[in-house]
């Protein structure tokens, strides 16, 4: 049995990897008890790609009338700190020590799980677990993570208000958009090759998508990245950057300007969007993704531009294969 796919190979997976996440998810909640969600606040945490998930999915759910935030799962170490009636985990693996703790410690709250698979330590903490059966994955993350997404963002729309966003076509839409950015995501992996660091920036669902891209870009391509919400960015944070660096952002509100404005000083820029209106412009590649009409159908649809821009990102370094160099022993629960 494969245990692990090329980064490539699980990109190319992934429209596979959401159906089947649908249709487990779905089912799911047929016998999820949903009611601590729906009455809320909700606590999401997550560490490492996961607290990018839960950033994501927050801003879902508060988009469907739920009170919800995210949290790293080390802000809730501490077992008096009473900051939800609901608590939702989320570990791609299901193994990862900090948001099992973040629930075990609070034996009295109503606790769920978001997962790969049910069979995991975190399943093992949890009162609710939810698994997504996205299959096999890749290092970096890559089907676990859309997979968390779209879990959470089916567990928001039976809980709170429901976005609109047709779910079942979200796979093909996923297909849609592999097959028409690559160009654009080469173009931009090119005009950012051997810049010495690279800054992601996004708003609400896309903070969280920034947050993962920092994250897999500093993983797979070994460089230095970081995530920034929209505005903040615009107090002081961008200042450090020049021809030497990068920025990459997600949204189509104040993202488009600062787009434009950053090329316009000499920055390497790439800007997904679904906005019409922008155009390739000298250190500006703008890469199209249509909308899907709620923060997590489109999070699910950037990160695919994302990921493909990275995986050439690597692959111009001369990292084809992710492997990581410094692994720690205390970070995974054994199975």
């Amino acid at each position: 049995m494969i245990d692990k796919l090329s980064y490539r190979d699980a990109i190319a997976c992934q429209p596979a990897a959401l159906a089947a996440t649908s249709a487990a998810v779905s089912a799911r909640l047929e016998t999820l008890d949903i009611d601590p969600i729906r009455r809320g606040p909700v606590v999401l945490a997550g560490i490492g790609a996961s607290l990018a998930a839960a950033y994501a999915a927050a801003a879902h759910m508060r988009a469907c009338g739920i009170r919800a935030f995210a949290l790293a799962a080390t802000d809730l170490y501490d077992a008096t700190i009473d900051a939800g009636a609901a608590y939702v985990a989320f570990s791609a693996s299901g193994r990862s020590v900090e948001p099992a703790h973040a629930v075990q410690i609070r034996p009295h709250a109503a606790t769920y799980g978001i997962a790969k698979a049910a069979a995991t330590p975190l399943a093992r903490v949890v009162k609710h677990m939810i698994a997504t059966d996205s299959g096999v994955d890749s290092s970096p993350n890559t089907t676990s993570y859309l997979g968390s997404l779209m879990a959470a963002a089916l567990v928001a729309e039976a809980a709170g208000r429901p976005s609109g966003t047709h779910w079942a076509e979200l796979p093909d839409r996923a297909a849609a958009v592999l097959q028409t950015v690559q160009g654009q995501t080469d173009k931009a992996a090119q005009l950012f090759a051997g810049r010495k660091s690279i800054d992601c920036v996004g708003a609400g669902a896309a903070f969280g998508t920034a947050g993962y891209a920092a994250l897999l870009i500093r993983e797979a391509a070994r460089t230095s990245a970081q995530n920034w919400d929209t505005l903040n960015f615009l107090h002081g944070p961008m200042e450090p950057n020049d021809r030497d660096s990068g920025v990459m952002l997600f949204g189509d509100r104040r993202e488009v300007k600062l787009a434009i404005d950053l090329a316009g000083f000499g920055i390497p820029t790439a800007l997904v969007t679904s906005r019409d209106d922008v155009a390739d412009s000298d250190n500006l590649v703008v890469i199209r993704v249509p909308g899907a009409g709620s923060p997590l159908g489109d999070a699910i649809l950037q990160a695919l531009p994302a990921q493909l821009f990275i995986a050439t990102l690597a692959e111009q370094a001369g990292l084809p294969v992710c492997t990581f160099r410094y692994r720690q022993t205390d970070t995974k629960l054994d199975m």
